[in-house]
């Protein structure tokens, strides 16, 4: 594998999926005795930064009870 000029590297696939690194996912770079380690930072990622960019959004006029009740099937 080869490191190109501006230092990136392809993450094989079958390390991407064991290890839960999808596109977008924060990861952080470690050395130790003169290893390199990457490894994904958890609680990070697409679903993580939907949730934060629609946080408060909401311009429904129904009370959260009424929201539960329509999600319950409650009559």
């Amino acid at each position: 594998m080869k490191v190109t000029t501006k230092g990136q590297v392809t993450i094989p696939i079958e390390l991407r999926d064991k290890t839960g690194i999808q596109p977008g996912c924060e990861v952080e770079f470690g050395e130790e005795k003169g290893r390199l380690y990457l490894r994904r930072i958890k609680g990070t990622g697409r679903g993580k930064r939907l949730v934060e960019a629609m946080a408060g959004r909401g311009n429904v006029a129904m009370s959260t009870d009424e929201i539960m009740a329509l999600t319950r099937g409650d009559d």
